[in-house]
């Protein structure tokens, strides 16, 4: 019993120090890079110093020929958090400290044992890497640095060069204290290693809602892009939500808002003066400085109350396009949390930078698609409709003076209309002066009806929807029509949704010759693009009888 406690102080002290470095700065256990090197190298000169420190704050035992020792907490961790390897490798280094530092029977079957348990405990790291919820528990802690223990009384009894009595007495001596305690000790290990865990883990939810906040608020303000009255906004309700020193936006040249300490110089317009602004825009990195360790330098005033910062990029597409900054002034502690929560913001901004770069782009395109529909008005129509009004004049001076003047509303309409939505009233107020015109020219040979639901005459769609499609009834079908050509538009109600239909009795259209026109490709996808997939353009044709165009659009919105 008297040797169980002495291991248990040591494992104390163990613990005590473990504990203190895995708080410290230098040792981030719990990061995705242990399997790298760098990773390895770190846990490898811990848990090596774990061993030694093993060996030397042992207790001596049967004449000094063994020794009472922690040696295997630091080995069996090892392989369990660095995989067989490592554990080996740590087990080794521990081992022979102890056949070269410290003599005894007992030196060199303890020293194999110490390197097999580090196997042991990389061999159950391999059976569980890809659950780290269950490897990483001081229940697993516990039975593999258990079993190592039993591992090491069994080749101590058989490789130590002793009288049998002689080993026998070491085994009593060493076995009981050595595969109680170390079996505890490891589990407490590995549960500050959890605990480091779960605070990690608190403190980036923490960060992740105020971050989210963050978004929420200013996702219409970046829409405005990281000019300086949006950027100084911005600064504002990061500082708000954060509770930082100070914020700072800049774009890749100059301070665009700023908010907080330091406001008297960090003035927006001026040019970016701090050299880890330049680190972080050239390399598209996260630059940090802690205040203690490394120290952010104000280069325009040395008044500055700033001490410690973290700066973020903000990207577009993979190009820095701007940084967000926030800092902590002297004898404030600049937080892990707060270094979370600027690589949190960074990222979030920057994704909303993005969507913003979409919608103008998507913008751009919307008004480029409507150009090209008020483009696409058949060249041939206007010539058509100036020579149907000359022969009219000659006859008739008040009907040519009544389609010139649907002409202009024609064009008028085409060529003024800005906005990419129109209701089913403009557009059949836009159609009715085309179909006036083309009425005209044929002579009477058309007859054009229209059948609408009153109550969907304020159903939104995209603007120049139904022009295309009644300009291709008549290029395609009813100008080809020898006898009584007839149109009918339709808008109607069915099954939750509104139809409208543009139907003509030429039977003309065929999808392999036409697939449907360049108007109705732009018709269709603007549908869709602005309802979804599920409306959008069908076309039904019967041979010599008919074609009918439907456009399908939700009913919702339209008083029922």
């Amino acid at each position: 019993m008297k040797l169980a406690l002495q291991l248990t102080e040591a494992l104390s002290v163990f613990l005590v120090i473990f504990y203190l470095y895995c708080r410290s700065p230098a040792f981030r256990p719990l990061k995705p890079d242990w399997p790298r090197p760098r990773g390895k190298i770190r846990l490898y000169l811990v848990f090596s110093g774990i061993a030694i420190l093993g060996n030397y704050l042992g207790v001596p035992v049967v004449d000094g020929q063994a020794i009472v020792n922690a040696r295997a907490v630091g080995s069996t961790l090892a392989g369990l958090l660095g995989g067989p390897a490592l554990g080996m490798l740590v087990g080794a280094t521990a081992g022979l400290h102890r056949v070269t530092a410290l003599s005894g029977a007992a030196a060199f079957p303890g020293a194999v044992s110490t390197t097999l348990e580090g196997l042991l405990g990389g061999l159950v790291h391999l059976a569980l890497k890809r659950r780290p919820e269950q490897l990483m528990t001081p229940r697993v802690a516990f039975a593999t640095t258990f079993v190592g223990e039993l591992l090491h009384m069994f080749i101590v009894r058989y490789l130590t060069s002793a009288p049998p009595e002689q080993v026998i007495a070491i085994v009593k001596a060493i076995g009981p204290p050595m595969v109680i305690a170390n079996p505890i000790g490891a589990a407490l290990f590995m549960a500050v290693l959890l605990e480091r865990q779960r605070e990690q883990d608190r403190v980036a939810a923490t960060s992740s809602a105020r971050a989210l906040k963050v978004a929420d608020r200013t996702l219409r303000l970046l829409a405005r892009g990281l000019g300086r009255e949006a950027a100084g906004e911005l600064a504002a309700i990061i500082r708000e939500e954060t509770g930082v020193g100070a914020v700072g936006v800049t774009d890749t040249e100059r301070v665009v808002g700023w908010s907080g300490m330091g406001s008297d110089h960090h003035l927006p317009g001026n040019p970016i003066a701090s050299p880890y602004t330049r680190q972080s825009i050239a390399e598209n990195a996260v630059v940090f400085a802690d205040g203690v360790r490394q120290a952010y330098d104000c280069t325009v005033s040395p008044s500055c109350p700033l001490n410690s910062m973290v700066i973020a990029p903000l990207q577009v597409d993979g190009a820095v396009v701007g940084t967000v900054q926030l800092f902590e002034p002297r004898g404030r502690r600049f937080l892990n949390m707060n270094k979370s929560l600027g690589e949190g913001l960074g990222a979030v901004l920057s994704s909303q930078l993005l969507i913003a770069r979409y919608q103008e782009q998507k913008s751009l395109l919307v008004m480029s698609e409507l150009k090209l529909a008020q483009a696409q008005v058949n060249p041939h129509f206007l010539f058509n409709a100036l020579n149907t009004i000359i022969a009219i004049l000659r006859r008739d001076a008040d009907r040519a003076r009544d389609l010139l003047v649907h002409l202009s509303n024609f064009f008028r309409k085409n060529l003024k209309r800005s906005s990419d939505v129109s209701t089913l009233r403009e557009e059949l107020e836009h159609v009715g002066a085309y179909l006036e015109i083309e009425k005209a020219r044929f002579e009477g040979r058309i007859a054009v009806e229209t059948d609408v639901d009153p109550e969907l005459l304020s159903l939104e769609m995209p603007a120049f929807t139904l022009q295309p499609l009644v300009e291709n009834a008549f290029k395609h079908g009813l100008s080809e029509v020898l006898g009584e050509g007839r149109a009918t538009i339709r808008a109607y109600r069915k099954d939750g949704e509104a139809l409208v239909e543009v139907e003509d009795n030429a039977g003309a259209w065929t999808e392999p010759r036409e697939r449907a026109g360049l108007g109705m490709q732009i018709v269709d996808k603007r549908v869709k693009n602005r309802f979804g997939e599920a409306f959008g353009l069908s076309v039904t044709c019967v041979p010599h009888e008919l074609t009918r165009v439907t456009v399908r659009l939700p009913g919702k919105g339209v008083a029922a």
